[in-house]
């Protein structure tokens, strides 16, 4: 995407990060202020919610997983007190739980990491009736798989057994599976 098809950005700026790798947070940091956006940032959920509250931002890029909590909590303290907002998170644990999740917090756009600063920028300005262009790189049908194992073992409270009956999957098998990397 060239930055002439980029939306303009509203006549409030401001944007905070929230996001526990620094070197990421810093660099994301850089290029949407080359944007054009006002920038603040947050290495914590506990941050987040105190710039939330301090001054709402018009625009956010939170990430769902950070060292001290939820994202997510970020998320809604951004919605009590600007509800106009335009929120986008990010994750490296891109499930589809996650996302419904996160959309009805009342987040505008999920995105999984790698996400560089168009894709983030894109998210934040499209309209709300805007359909997102398909992935240049969408998920395999083995990590589909793997994302959805991974899901109901979270819900089972990473137990095994009960995990492998309500998948209908013999426990040894799935005690392989998760014993593996991700698949791409």
């Amino acid at each position: 995407m060239s930055e002439r098809e980029v939306p303009e950005i509203g006549p409030d700026p401001s944007l905070l990060i929230v996001d526990d790798d620094e070197a990421f947070l810093r660099r994301l940091a850089r290029a949407m202020e080359k944007r054009g956006f006002e920038v603040e940032l947050a290495l914590s959920v506990a941050e987040g919610k105190a710039q939330a509250s301090a001054r709402p931002p018009a625009y956010a890029v939170v990430d769902l997983r950070l060292e001290d909590g939820n994202g997510l909590d970020v998320v809604e303290a951004i919605r009590e007190k600007r509800p106009d907002a335009k929120v986008v998170v990010l994750t490296g644990y891109g499930a589809i739980a996650t996302a419904v999740a996160a959309v009805k917090i009342g987040a505008t756009d999920y995105l999984s990491k790698p996400a560089d600063a168009n894709d983030v920028t894109a998210a934040l300005l499209s309209g709300s009736g805007d359909l997102p262009p398909p992935p240049d790189n969408p998920m395999s049908a083995d990590r589909v798989r793997w994302e959805h194992i991974q899901r109901v073992y979270q819900l089972c409270d990473r137990n095994v057994s009960e995990t492998a009956r309500r998948l209908n999957m013999h426990r040894r098998t799935l005690q392989r599976i998760l014993a593996k990397r991700s698949p791409k």
